[in-house]
């Protein structure tokens, strides 16, 4: 009888969400389905436990079946899944796979590293909490939102995930509330009676007026609007319910969605008995101003009647101006289409259409100009319909910069992996010669020479990997002061004797997590960019500060961006000619620079922002023109761990211990490193296999090969490097397994879903491999 409680849970899921459905309310059913659906899983949670100790005879124990879970995710049109604790997909509903893919996890939905960590997060509270949710996350398509549920308890939980849909407003439903509320009793009040209906006619809502002079008392099921009013030749209209001795009425008609000609739209209906032009009137004025589109009246000689705030707004008018014609709003070459438009509208039948025009306060950005054509409004002969799209723009703005950005990111690290391929061959042969030359022959400085250079471009090519946050940090424990004191020294070289460097440090420092050398380049590109800020004014003064925040005084910093912890903070300061505000948004961009042609290349500032990032800090830049820049950068308190004091207090092995013994397996696409790196392991000792590829690598593996270690390549054409790793520990779960790749460890380690691995970052000399390996051999 185990099937019953799970078919009774089904049939009401099913029931409760036809309930839901039939009152209207299809949200609310498929909230309540993906509840059920976690309960679903939670029956089976138990019912498979119950299965486990009744199993206790020694009977085979079969893993849960999830296809009723998948039955009753199918049922919600929202995407929906199943996972594991860890976020492993266990079942998802066709929304889910079609949004995302087959066999993509939650967690690997996100497009970049800010969403991931996001997703990652909500996952840990959902497990401590119960409940978890993310908003916002960036996807290859469009951002999303994220709700999870747990499900079960301990190492058995489940989580379920869904990702609900941000539904458009009703625009009916959203004008038939204010046309029966509020804004319909400020109409009638200025004495416009008002009625809403819908594409085909039918009366939706009205304001108190219209519904006491034109709908009868006794009225029953929907009322079609033209069997409540009539049309008189003049083109005047007349309420039936007052027949023909009733006053006469002008009509208005405001579409809804005036991007759908569908009909639809609020008719307002004004008395036609007064002489006044009724486009200078009150009422009209009133209206507009209630109206949240830019609107305005253009009579038939083309001239402005009347305008709203909103009309004002997105036109880059100010309170007092007040242009003759529409024309005078848009730039030069823009201003004859505007008149024609006008010009036709106003002499032609009442129609409406759009026009692409340039603002002249804002001739970068286009924006669309409905010109329609009014009858029986008095002077007013033309409607323009302007709408302030500034906010649309500026997040079309924001995202083709992020798709540039990663466009840029991307083709950097493809470069820096090549050159990381090259640089190794050239390193590692300089370091085989240099074993053959001692100091004094004539090769030697030539040999040092060269690799002097070939340490130079690799440090190129971490400058490509930092902007675009992939590059291999080898994060320490260190405190900050000790960091300034190491590079202060070169830093009142570099600033010459124009600028003054003062060093302040603050109490109570935390400790933090980075790269030390990386931070130094951190502090050293803003001090340079400093102090060539300060040339200009003949010099300066530099100042660096650190301080402590504490997790309460982050509130009072006023930033969004910023989470609450504790933090050790960098101030750089300078007193030079400062940065304009239309620049200073712009400053951590690649290849943005304000330097001369052959001064700068524009990576300094987008390098230090990939640091700070990658090293999870944050880094703010405050300036007033003539005055002088502070950059501040927050780097969260780290807290030392047992396991790391232990570590920083164990006695460190000899570093002439290189030699080792037995047979490495070398895998490498790239005969130039592969040949390196196979000399270098037999000059210590090891005897070394070479495989060109995957394939040939399983190929020696089956073939029942001693291997005492597999050094592999990460990033090789027809089976990477983890793929290879996976298939070989299928037959050798204890492989120890060394990964080397030129692209970032913190990159790779999340499709790296291998235990007990060890990463080598190229390019890398013989004497680091011989380390790598023998750390790796010693830890297996």
């Amino acid at each position: 009888m185990r099937w019953l409680v799970p078919a009774l849970v089904a049939l009401a899921a099913l029931s409760g969400a036809v309930l839901f459905w039939a009152l209207g309310q299809p949200y609310a059913a498929g909230l309540f389905l993906a509840g059920l659906a976690a309960m679903l899983v939670a029956a089976f949670v138990i019912d498979r436990r119950s299965v486990a100790v009744a199993s206790s005879d020694g009977m085979a124990i079969t893993k849960p079946d999830l296809s009723l879970v998948a039955a009753a995710l199918s049922l919600q049109k929202e995407a929906a899944a199943v996972t594991d604790a860890s976020g492993a997909l266990l079942a998802a509903n066709a929304a889910y796979r079609d949004r995302f893919g087959l066999s993509t996890s939650p967690l690997g939905i996100a497009h970049d590293e800010e969403s991931a960590e996001a997703l990652d997060a909500a996952r840990r509270i959902a497990l401590r909490d119960g409940l978890g949710s993310a908003s916002g996350i960036s996807t290859i398509s469009s951002p999303i939102n994220v709700d999870l549920l747990k499900v079960g308890a301990g190492s058995g939980a489940s989580l379920l995930w869904s990702f609900p849909k941000a539904s458009k407003p009703n625009l009916l439903k959203v004008a038939a509330g204010r046309i029966a509320g509020t804004t319909g009793n400020r109409l009638a009040a200025a004495g416009v009676m008002a009625a809403l209906i819908n594409e085909e006619g039918i009366l939706l809502a009205g304001n108190q007026p219209f519904s006491d002079r034109a709908v009868e008392d006794n009225h029953e099921g929907p009322v079609h609007f033209t069997d409540l009013v009539t049309t008189t030749q003049d083109g005047l209209l007349h309420l039936k319910r007052e027949g023909e001795s009733g006053p006469a009425l002008r009509g208005v008609h405001i579409p809804v969605d005036p991007e759908k000609d569908s009909g639809a739209g609020t008719f307002l209906l004004f008395d036609a008995t007064e002489k006044a032009s009724l486009a200078n009137s009150d009422n009209v004025q009133v209206l507009l101003e209630l109206l949240p589109l830019g609107l305005a009246l253009v009579d038939r000689d083309g001239r402005f009647l009347t305008m709203n705030t909103a009309f004002r707004v997105a036109g880059g008018l100010d309170v007092e101006e007040k242009p003759s014609y529409p024309g005078d709003l848009v730039v030069k070459e823009d201003k004859g289409a505007v008149a024609d438009a006008v010009r036709r509208h106003a002499r032609g039948p009442a129609i409406s259409s759009d026009l692409a025009v340039r603002l002249g306060h804002n001739p970068k950005e286009p924006v669309a100009l409905t010109v329609a054509g009014l009858r029986g409004i008095g002077d007013a002969a033309v409607l323009l319909l302007l709408k302030d799209n500034s906010e649309e723009a500026k997040l079309k703005r924001q995202i083709a910069q992020a798709t540039k950005m990663q466009a840029v990111g991307q083709l950097a690290g493809g470069v820096a992996h090549d050159f990381n391929n090259i640089l190794t061959a050239i390193l590692g042969h300089c370091d085989l010669m240099l074993m053959r030359h001692t100091p004094g022959d004539s090769d030697y400085d030539d040999i040092q020479q060269i690799k002097s250079n070939s340490n130079r471009a690799a440090g190129l090519t971490r400058q490509l990997l930092a902007f675009s946050r992939q590059q291999t940090l080898r994060p320490q424990v260190l405190q900050l002061p000790d960091v300034i004191s190491e590079v202060s020294h070169l830093l009142k070289r570099l600033l010459g004797e124009t600028v003054q460097l003062k060093v302040k440090h603050g109490r109570d420092l935390g400790s933090v997590r980075a790269d030390p050398g990386q931070l130094e380049q951190v502090i050293v590109n803003l001090s340079v960019n400093a102090r060539d800020a300060m040339a200009s004014k003949g010099g300066g003064t530099l100042t660096i500060r650190t301080f402590s925040v504490r997790a309460e005084e982050v509130a009072d910093l006023g930033s969004e961006i910023l989470p609450v912890a504790d933090y050790s903070a960098i101030s750089i300061e300078d007193t030079g000619s400062g940065i304009p505000p239309a620049v200073l948004g712009k400053i951590f961009e690649p290849f943005f620079t304000t330097k001369e042609i052959g001064k700068g290349t524009g990576l300094g500032l987008s390098t230090v922002y990939g640091i700070v990032k990658q090293s999870g800090g944050y880094i703010f830049a405050d300036s007033k023109v003539g005055v002088g820049t502070n950059f501040v950068i927050y780097f969260p308190v780290h807290q030392v761990q047992e396991a790391e004091a232990a570590e920083r207090t164990a006695v460190k092995t000899e570093e002439n211990e290189l030699w080792g013994s037995g047979t490495v397996l070398l895998v490498e696409d790239e005969p130039m490193v592969r040949k390196v790196a196979e000399r270098a392991l037999t000059r210590h000792g090891y005897e070394v296999i070479t495989a060109n590829n995957g394939e040939e690598a399983l190929e020696i593996l089956r073939r029942g090969e001693e291997i005492s270690l597999l050094v592999s390549d990460v990033v090789m054409p027809l089976m990477d490097g983890p793929t290879m790793g996976r298939e070989a520990r299928k037959d050798r779960p204890g492989l120890p397994i060394l990964f080397m790749s030129g692209y970032a460890e913190e990159q790779l380690r999340k499709s790296i879903d291998i235990d007990n691995v060890d990463f080598l970052p190229k390019p890398f000399s013989v004497q680091e491999l011989a380390e790598a390996v023998r750390k790796t051999l010693s830890d297996n």
